[in-house]
């Protein structure tokens, strides 16, 4: 088995990455989508969130209101470590149930955001980071994601520097262009990883 770590900064296009490599044969491991589960309505999570924020971070159906959460721990630093020390050790025991389901062969590809902020390269085999440039994050943001240029600001200054990424990277995908330039990239890292899983 390959592990690997896959990050990159909000607007970077990670996911589109993910979607490609799992197209190729990765089987991916997505912190995000796993970080909504261990909060889902009836979860020992939600409990431990709500107990900690108060009984407003909850929607009128009693499931998390993310945008009234997120505007709580963006702007509050103390706050957002609050959270991650809920949140970060059920979707790690998640994530490691996930891989060891993969099977022997098989290439793991764990989709991590924040991946350089919490320090967590040394646990992969190769670590393949996206990278845009920030204008280009920020046009995504605003653009395609409805946020307001200050909330795309404010939330690219929450995460690693451009550097602090590219200095764990294994493999970097330039990911400013259109979709065709993005998949031989994402083939070469491919071949990549699966003479890197062939090898061990």
């Amino acid at each position: 088995m390959l592990t690997v770590g896959l990050t990159g900064g909000i607007g970077a296009g990670k996911s589109e990455v993910s979607r490609l490599l799992v197209s190729h044969g990765a089987v991916l491991v997505d912190a995000d989508r796993i970080a909504r589960e261990v909060v889902e309505p009836g979860t020992p999570g939600l409990a431990a969130v709500v107990a900690e924020f108060g009984p407003e971070v909850l929607a009128p159906d009693g499931s998390l209101d993310r945008p009234r959460l997120g505007a709580i721990v963006f702007a509050d630093e103390e706050r957002r470590g609050a959270l991650n020390a809920i949140v970060h050790p059920l979707v790690g025991a998640r994530s490691a149930e996930l891989q060891q389901a993969a099977g022997p062969d098989a290439v793991v590809v764990h989709d991590v955001p924040l991946l350089t902020e919490n320090g967590l390269a040394p646990l992969y085999d190769l670590v393949i980071v996206v990278d845009a440039a920030p204008a280009t994050q920020l046009d995504r943001l605003v653009r395609l994601r409805g946020m307001t240029e200050e909330e795309a600001r404010a939330r690219m200054a929450a995460q690693a520097t451009r550097e602090q990424r590219l200095a764990i990277a294994d493999v970097v995908i330039a990911n400013d262009g259109p979709l065709e330039e993005l998949e031989p990239q994402v083939r070469a890292a491919w071949d990549t990883l699966t003479e890197r899983a062939a090898a061990r």
